[in-house]
């Protein structure tokens, strides 16, 4: 059975989302600062994208496991 795009992209949303407000929970549980939370979330979610770019460049560069 193959996935519809559009299931994929509904199930990366809504993980990117999960994974937002859990660091933005932890970030204002440690600073207390809702300034400081948001700052935290938006530094490394705009790095963690950078970072997911250059990995997938990287891999889709890799032969193995492909048939």
């Amino acid at each position: 059975m193959k996935e519809a795009k559009k299931r994929s992209i509904a199930k990366a949303v809504s993980y990117r989302v999960i994974c937002i407000i859990m660091l933005a929970l932890i970030s204002y549980l440690i600073t207390g600062d809702f300034l400081q939370m948001t700052s935290i979330v938006i530094i490394f979610q705009s790095i963690q994208m950078v970072i997911y770019y250059f990995h997938e460049r990287i891999w889709e560069r890799i032969p193995w496991g492909y048939y």
